[in-house]
């Protein structure tokens, strides 16, 4: 699926990205890793300012090929389909559907499918320490009747 899905006005930008299904159909090179399936970033096709978000698919007996940390961004990992185990500075975390961790930028990670289904999940990344409001405190209520169209 390509940025052909976006939509965009003056305050916001909208892409479809396939159903969860077909993120496996995406792809990416990554510097010494080679092209890489079922992983896409969405901070360029919908121009975030504060954060970046990958959508990805991991086939059943696949795993990430390398640790990695951050210099900055700590990491959220929502899973949303499946079965797999985090390896987080040397500690095993199972995960399956519904399972969130967060990853300080100096913990040394990795992962793997070891479940019979793709694994499905998104990552949220963002700078440590950035989030100043959050939740109802960062809202307005506006004075305006809510109305949608027939």
């Amino acid at each position: 699926m390509q940025n052909g899905n976006l939509k965009q006005g003056t305050h916001y930008a909208a892409y479809d990205s396939g159903t969860p299904l077909e993120w496996m159909d995406h792809t990416l090179e990554i510097q010494g890793l080679g092209e890489i399936r079922g992983k896409q970033f969405l901070k360029d096709i919908l121009q975030f300012t504060g954060c970046e978000i990958s959508v990805n698919s991991l086939p059943s007996g696949a795993s990430m090929p390398v640790y990695h940390q951050h210099q900055e961004n700590e990491e959220i990992y929502i899973f949303i389909q499946g079965q797999g185990q985090m390896q987080i500075d040397e500690e095993i975390i199972d995960v399956k559907e519904g399972s969130v961790i967060r990853i300080a930028p100096n913990g040394v990670r990795t992962w793997r499918n070891n479940g019979n289904q793709p694994l499905l999940y998104i990552i949220v990344q963002m700078r440590e320490n950035s989030l100043r409001q959050y939740s109802i405190g960062d809202g307005i209520v506006l004075d305006k009747a809510v109305t949608w169209p027939n």
